[in-house]
């Protein structure tokens, strides 16, 4: 798959922008374990031209976690447009426009998702943006609104004329939020549509190596984008890469491992933000880990409260001792 001069080869798995979560020392780990693209978290087009401090950090790169995208949201054509040339100047692979993101607070005024009902303005933001940077622009969107207007199709067609080189689709209208089942027949239409020829980007529900093999053969999609599945379990790409290379799935991580990548990823948290903010950070990645061990609620618990490293590292090694050699599948 090719996204401007950006060659990512056969079937690439990408890591998905994800707030609070994307940052570049998960990326790093990622890629360590086989992502082929990296999206930073989103960011706010509006912060952005403002100069706001924690949203400019957003726009660091590391050499080591490259290729990477920036991806960005908003609701009006002047500030997306002065934002990219910004993201540009950062020297990304290429840049992604968010009209995806379900949150209520984004999508309610109008951005993100919130897009999905002002079809005209998302393509006029979409087409201003191209013509203003020199890098690829991509776009990452939902079916639609709600179940009775899902217009991907028509939409994707839009985009596509308007000048991306690339549409990341989620399975899910913006009313579904993450609930329910993703819908990959929509998706699958559009990559079957004679009309379109740029990249289409599968997401949503793969959180195996088996149903990621079925996303690329059964709907033909050209890459596929994993999200939440990667939260607390980062070799999920590591998995998926094996499964395709050899046809045989790998055995479930210990728990012993699982400790041991945590207690990096701590470390490059804290090394990144502070410790303070580094370990809050890592409550998400923490709380959708060992998932299935017997008696451990109050061990997550703790694990869950502690709000210094000092304390927090006695209670991992304490998991790794009693639990260690288990091995848990945790999807």
């Amino acid at each position: 798959m090719k996204i401007g001069n950006l060659d990512l080869g056969d079937r690439p798995v990408l890591l998905a922008p994800m707030e609070d979560v994307t940052n570049p020392p998960f990326r790093v780990l990622c890629k360590r374990y086989g992502a082929d693209l990296m999206y930073t978290e989103f960011i706010s087009a509006d912060a952005l031209i403002r100069s706001v401090n924690r949203t400019m950090k957003k726009l660091t790169i590391l050499d080591e976690e490259r290729p990477v995208a920036i991806q960005i949201y908003g609701k009006d054509v002047d500030p997306m447009v002065e934002a990219a040339k910004i993201v540009e100047a950062a020297n990304p692979e290429f840049l992604d426009l968010n009209f995806g993101c379900p949150v209520r607070k984004v999508a309610t005024k109008g951005a993100g998702s919130g897009m999905m009902r002002n079809v005209p303005q998302m393509l006029k933001i979409t087409e201003a943006v191209v013509k203003a940077v020199n890098i690829p622009v991509t776009v990452k969107t939902r079916l639609g609104w709600d179940e009775d207007s899902k217009i991907i199709v028509e939409l994707a067609e839009q985009l596509q004329d308007v000048g991306i080189q690339g549409l990341t689709i989620h399975g899910r209208t913006r009313c579904q939020m993450y609930k329910g089942e993703a819908d990959w027949t929509l998706i699958g239409d559009v990559k079957n549509n004679q009309r379109m020829h740029i990249p289409i980007i599968g997401n949503g529900d793969i959180t195996n190596p088996v149903k990621a093999k079925e996303a690329f053969d059964k709907y033909g999609v050209d890459a596929i984008m994993i999200g939440r599945a990667s939260v607390g379990k980062p070799w999920i790409f590591r998995d998926i890469k094996h499964y395709f290379n050899t046809g045989e799935l790998l055995p479930p991580a210990t728990v012993s491992q699982q400790v041991e990548m945590l207690k990096e990823q701590i470390d490059a948290a804290i090394e990144w933000i502070d410790e303070k903010r580094g370990i809050l950070h890592m409550r998400r990645h923490m709380a959708g880990m060992f998932k299935g061990l017997v008696n451990f609620k109050p061990t997550r618990i703790d694990m869950l409260r502690a709000n210094h490293y000092a304390d927090l590292m006695p209670i991992l090694d304490r998991i790794s001792m009693e639990w260690g050699n288990l091995q848990i599948d945790d999807e």
